[in-house]
């Protein structure tokens, strides 16, 4: 019979003095987890105690409360919308363990309280690479909303934009006029890459904008050996407009002449000229026949009483002729009269201690001198 009593009908059958039935009472007669509280810790009222469970749930004078329950059994739902709640252990006294799981992305969870099923697509890298990518809202009810945008301005919406145009096909064309324009990347995502090239000169490019075509035409030495070029214009508009410049000795003129040709163009032979130092001027004539006898001139180049001789009168060659004086050979100059005065003292004519003068020094008044 004994088996059937409570520890409180022991108590009161055993005769257990008062003063020992607090300390009988220290044992714990609620389950594990379970916290025990004995609000009158008197014999008159035993049985009194409560269990109470984590999850707030109390037993009155009970061995062990069945406390735990199914936090997911809640209502309203301890999970969010859109997502699954699961409690794994709902058979023993654990509470806030109960897991929410996005629905749309099993990956994303949470313990003890909602998940957040928020999304950054970008996160993941979808774009192409040099292009932009936005995820304006950042929720799985709201997936491939993401945008794509490429650096010209083309933007797909939950995808990889094909970006990349034929930059050439603009209108108006990116290259200036009487320019050809290539893009060699219109299949890849690739701007800024397209070439102009010059039409009057292929060397002449610039890459992702005109290409400067205005262009010394004496680069490329279109005149002859030893000819001076010279390109008033630089530019495309104005090919042809170069002159070719002889220098002396390589050139269709005579020695001396300087040549220039104003127009080089097949269209235009045999209009250079030939200028001859002292001016003269032939057009298309091999050599320019502009020297002439200097001596010729009136008056004469040479002073009164002297002789004039131009020894190249036959060649391109100026300021060459000389002048003698009549009276004496050995006085001469070139390119102007010469100094026939002449200091009959200079030879020494006296004897030793004489004083030599000579009172007229000019070749009309020789012997004259004293001593």
């Amino acid at each position: 019979m004994s088996a059937s009593l409570t520890p409180v009908e022991l108590v009161r059958l055993a005769k257990i003095p008062c003063s020992l039935l607090l300390l009988f009472m220290t044992f714990n007669p609620c389950g594990a987890g379970q916290t025990c509280d004995d609000p009158v810790q008197s014999v008159a009222s035993i049985g009194d105690y409560t269990c109470t469970c984590a999850n707030g749930v109390v037993a009155t004078g009970a061995a062990v409360v069945a406390c735990e329950t199914d936090e997911c059994a809640a209502t309203p739902s301890p999970c969010g919308m859109g997502q699954t709640c699961t409690d794994p252990n709902t058979a023993s006294n654990m509470l806030h363990d109960f897991v929410c799981t996005c629905d749309k992305d099993p990956s994303l969870t949470a313990t003890d309280g909602p998940a957040t099923c928020d999304k950054d697509e970008c996160l993941s890298s979808p774009c192409d690479a040099g292009q932009t990518c936005n995820d304006p809202v950042k929720d799985l009810t709201s997936l491939k909303d993401f945008t794509c945008t490429c650096a010209n301005g083309v933007v797909a919406i939950g995808a990889t934009a094909t970006c990349e145009v034929d930059e050439c096909a603009a209108v108006p064309p990116p290259c200036g006029p009487d320019q050809t324009c290539a893009d060699p990347d219109t299949a890849s995502n690739k701007l800024h890459d397209f070439e102009c090239t010059c039409n009057s000169d292929p060397n002449l490019k610039a890459t992702d904008g005109p290409a400067t075509c205005d262009k010394d035409e004496c680069k490329f030495n279109p005149c002859g050996a030893g000819q001076t070029c010279d390109d008033p214009v630089q530019s495309v508009a104005s090919i042809g407009d170069y002159t070719c410049t002889c220098a002396n000795g390589a050139n269709p003129c005579g020695a001396g002449q300087t040549c220039k040709d104003p127009v080089q163009s097949v269209a235009s032979i045999h209009d250079f000229t030939c200028t001859c130092a002292n001016g003269v001027v032939a057009t298309g004539a091999a050599v320019v026949a502009c020297e002439t006898d200097e001596c010729a001139a009136t008056p004469s180049p040479c002073g009164m009483g002297q002789t004039c001789t131009d020894p190249n009168t036959a060649s391109n060659m100026l300021h060459d002729f000389v002048c003698t004086c009549d009276k004496d050979p050995s006085l001469t100059a070139t390119d102007g009269p010469a100094t026939c005065d002449k200091d009959e003292c200079l030879s020494s004519p006296c004897d030793a201690g004489q004083t030599c003068n000579d009172p007229v020094k000019d070749l009309t008044s020789l012997k004259d001198f004293t001593c």
